[in-house]
């Protein structure tokens, strides 16, 4: 219906329209080889009419603009023409030259001004809608993968995590994915969820990424790397483009399972004052099945020894706690022979909805009061909703997610302000873990049911055997209920939608922010150099009901600001560029932080194509709203946030083994726990539990761009080498309080050390610890054979970190050591045929995170496609294949095993 209002207001609109008085025919070619450029830009001038060639490189630009005027011609990776139409009905023939190398592309993200990537002072990873086309992944978004220094990880079908330069997990805070200038994180968690909320594949026209600390322009949370996703504008991409794409994944465990993901996108500009576009996308699919049935212990690590990963519940462990099966974690000691003992949980695959599904709508409307793009005011909304899985300290079905996000941005040639708002809903959205504990108790209590198997297990029980484990779980299971039966799915449904953990399972969340930012360049009012101001602005509103926060009495509001400015030099016949800059940001909670950026960069060489580039800057990442104000007990612990108005907020009650309830608080959690490893280790010490502060690093970065000559063949490398050290690192402790406050000495090292007379508690600060981290790429394009592309890439990855100066702290550096990526194809290996292949190896590496710890192997992951357009019916076909060995893998302990997916995609108009 959407889709039938947009075409119809087009059509209405576009009525409206002028008659044209003159017109323009044209063919666009590549000069090298001769072949038509389909897609090219045909604009004039200064103004925002315009066209673009079809799928046989011709145009026909009508206009009501008298002769003389200019037209500009222009194609990503060719150099812009300009062509002077002097009559009506005037024929031109245009040749577009091809950039040298990629690296002439220009971007913005680095200095916040155009700029080629070979003049950037700081590393650029770069895809452009040319790499779109080409990708071998099933999505653009999947595609980031094969840029060297970038890692994704995939929590599930339709969520995948985009990282840099380590520290990574699905709940990655340390990065920032900006969409058309949006900060789409999630209010609550403070982390894209994936391409939730992103772009449609069709929109796209650039994303670029900036690798490592950019603070000193971005703010707080642009830490460790930031993307930025631009759509394209609906003055110059007009039309209705479609795609259809559907296909297969194929899992061991899953079987294999159908997808499909359409797209549409409308544009049009109605005058050269008025544009408007609207997006559709729709993806459904199965997840992969996550089941991993090895046990781990208290601490979240495999025990040793494999265990079959089939086999649900090994029959020789009383305590077993499955890593994909859940509820198991209710476990008590139950004393002499007998000794620990966990319930009998419900693997995932009977508690998840592993059906995937994503739908994003975005509409924008454009407005350009002079008619040219001196000055444009946009109205943009974004839309998504859909079902996915997360894994953070628990595993979380995403189930009817909504979020979306409105702007309203006045930008111009030197300029923009622009104000935007997100909002999320939970959905129908619960906790695994919480499922499966609440489903067990409906049939029968915690105490009960240890209490009848202990009976069975002493012999107290007629007709069942003593001492056996398996008999007395047999017993204590008479009247569980089992997945498929009308029972189980009545329990199932009941807890799903009861936000009360101590007998439910849903997530609630409504959290809003809202943001203001703005930017202006000088350049026409200060000579000597290039000066840029801004700031921004932003409120966060949680709002979760008591369910993740502690806001059970209604939304807690709190603020942070920024302002900055940057000065750009150039020196010696503008070989030599210095960038510095300098951001203050102030949160509600914090001290102010002020984060300094100095770069130089030089361009040597006849053609200024050696560039070298040294750089200087620190960064800063705020706590975010739930290592300040979260207030959850997730089972295996209880999460105190530590923002000082907390401390008072937070309390919940604990049974004790003796059957007594105790108040925890926030303060007991920071102000009397003592640190878990001590405990462990025979020794109970006080823990290091300072309130949570702002993190910082100091990042240090030398590379080389250019252009290398050997023979006939040309080669490109991109070298970058970098050194970061951290202060304050954000961590998360383990620790444990005494339920009985009154108890001291040898009473109160017993009761840390007894089950039923202490909390576990997990609460948020900073590691005292020296922690640094450093690394290399390298990339490499060249091509081969005429117009073969060759490109390998490099990444090298590492950190330190002395544990024994803070034993309760996990760095979850999570990335491996060694990384290689390599890329071949050809777009036009012979008329409107071409293909591409992707190839990534990576080493094994330790993953470190409060699910669960655990070594991932190493992997190798092959992608390929091929195409082939037909101009006469303006299609591109794929048919390509992700994973196409067939070896599955893991993206992180936990996580379902990532098979193969095998596409076939009909793309139209694009």
């Amino acid at each position: 219906m959407i889709k039938k209002i947009l075409l119809v207001a087009f059509i209405a609109f576009g009525s409206l329209a002028m008659v044209a008085q003159t017109t323009v025919t044209g063919t666009v070619k590549d000069a090298k080889t001769g072949d038509l450029l389909p897609g090219a830009n045909i604009k004039i001038s200064n103004k925002a009419v315009g066209t673009n060639t079809d799928f046989d490189g011709n145009f026909v630009l009508k206009v009501e603009d008298n002769p003389p005027f200019t037209l500009e011609i222009s194609m990503l990776g060719f150099q812009t023409e300009k062509v002077q139409i002097i009559k009506n009905n005037q024929k031109i023939e245009v040749s577009l030259k091809e950039n040298e190398t990629s690296l002439d592309e220009i971007v913005v993200s680095a200095s916040r001004t155009p700029e080629r990537i070979m003049e950037s002072p700081v590393t650029v990873e770069r895809m452009d809608t040319r790499a779109i086309k080409n990708t071998s992944s099933p999505s653009f978004y999947d595609g980031l993968e094969n840029l060297k220094g970038v890692d994704i990880n995939t929590s599930s079908l339709t969520f995948k995590s985009v990282n840099t330069r380590g520290f990574a997990t699905f709940a990655n805070t340390r990065f920032m994915q900006l969409v058309d200038g949006m900060d789409n994180s999630s209010p609550a968690l403070n982390f894209a969820l994936g391409n939730l909320l992103g772009m449609s594949e069709l929109d796209v026209k650039t994303v670029e990424l900036l690798p490592g600390a950019s603070s000193a322009l971005y703010g707080a949370n642009a830490f460790n790397g930031i993307m930025f996703m631009t759509s394209k504008s609906p003055f110059d991409h007009q039309g209705i483009s479609v795609a259809l794409k559907g296909g297969i994944t194929s899992q061991e465990a899953a079987g294999n399972n159908e997808f499909t993901n359409f797209n549409i996108r409308m544009a049009h500009a109605f005058s050269d004052k008025f544009a408007a576009k609207a997006t559709l996308e729709y993806l459904k699919g199965t997840e992969w099945f996550a089941t991993d049935y090895r046990s781990v212990d208290d601490d979240g690590n495999y025990i040793p020894g494999e265990r079959d990963p089939d086999n649900p519940r090994p029959t020789d462990d009383p305590n077993y706690n499955g890593v994909n099966v859940h509820g198991d974690i209710a476990s008590l000691n139950l004393g002499g022979s007998i000794g620990t003992v966990s319930r009998t949980g419900y693997n995932e695959v009977d508690l998840m909805d592993y059906d995937a599904k994503s739908v994003k709508f975005g509409a924008s409307l454009n407005y350009r009061p002079f008619g040219d793009d001196r000055l444009e005011i946009i109205w943009n909304s974004k839309f998504g909703t859909g079902n996915t899985i997360y894994q953070g300290g628990q595993r979380y079905s995403i189930k009817n997610f909504f979020m979306e996000q409105h702007k309203l941005e006045i930008r111009g040639k030197n300029f923009f302000v622009r104000g935007y708002t997100t909002a999320e809903d939970a959905g129908d959205s619960y906790n695994s873990l919480f499922a499966a504990l609440n489903i067990n108790r409906t049939w029968s209590s915690d105490a009960n049911w240890f209490g009848e198997y202990a009976a069975a297990y002493l012999g107290g029980v007629p007709g069942v055997t003593a001492s056996n484990h398996v008999a007395a779980r047999t017993f204590a299971d008479r009247n569980r209920l089992n997945p498929g039966t009308p029972e189980f799915q009545k329990a199932f449904n009941d807890v799903i939608i009861n936000p009360d953990l101590k007998t439910g399972a849903k997530f609630r969340d409504q959290t809003k922010l809202y943001h203001v930012d703005a930017n202006y360049n000088l350049r026409d009012h200060i000579d000597f150099a290039e000066i840029q101001i801004g700031g921004s602005y932003r409120l966060y509103s949680l709002n979760s009901f008591g369910n993740i926060f502690t806001d059970a009495d209604g939304p807690i509001d709190y603020n942070e600001y920024g302002v900055y400015t940057q000065l750009q030099k150039k020196f010696l016949d503008d070989r030599l560029k210095l960038t510095a800059s300098a951001r203050y940001d102030k949160a509600q909670n914090f001290n102010g932080n002020v984060s300094p950026r100095v770069s130089l960069a030089y361009a040597a060489g006849e053609d200024k194509n050696q560039n070298f580039r040294a750089s200087f800057q620190t960064g800063f990442r705020n706590p975010t709203t739930q290592d300040q104000y979260i207030g959850l007990d997730v089972g295996s612990s209880i999460l105190v946030g530590s923002a000082p108005d907390n401390l008072d907020r937070f309390s919940t009650v604990v049974t004790g083994g003796n059957g007594i309830d105790y108040t925890i608080t926030g303060r007991d959690a920071y102000e009397r726990s003592y640190s878990e490893f001590s405990i462990k280790n025979g020794n109970p010490t006080r823990a290091i539990a300072t309130l949570v502060q702002p993190e910082k690093v100091t990042a240090y970065e030398v590379g080389y761009r250019g252009l290398q000559t050997i023979g006939d063949s040309r080669f490109t490398i991109d070298l970058s080498v970098y050194y970061n050290s951290y202060e304050d690192f954000i961590s998360n402790k383990n620790v444990r309080v005494a339920l009985d406050k009154n108890l001291t000495g040898t009473a109160l090292e017993t009761a840390l050390k007894t089950r039923g007379s202490y909390a576990d508690l997990q609460i948020y600060t900073n590691s005292p610890s020296d922690i640094s981290s450093y690394g290399a790429t390298l990339g490499v394009n060249t091509k081969i054979f005429e117009n073969y592309s060759l490109g390998v890439n490099y990444t090298y990855a590492k950190f330190d970190f002395d544990n024994t100066t803070d034993p309760d702290f996990e760095a979850g550096f999570n990335t491996p050591e060694h990384k290689i990526k390599v890329q071949f194809g050809n777009p036009n290996v012979f008329k409107n045929f071409g293909f591409n292949v992707n190839f990534r190896w990576q080493t094994e590496f330790e993953w470190e995170s409060s699910f669960v710890d655990g070594v991932i192997d190493e992997r190798t992951v092959i992608d390929a496609q091929v195409n082939y357009r037909v101009p006469s019916i303006k299609s591109v076909f794929k048919l390509g294949g992700s994973n196409l060995t067939g070896q599955e893998y893991l993206s992180a302990p936990g996580v379902g095993a990532i098979g193969s997916q095998y596409y076939l995609s009909w793309t139209i108009n694009n």
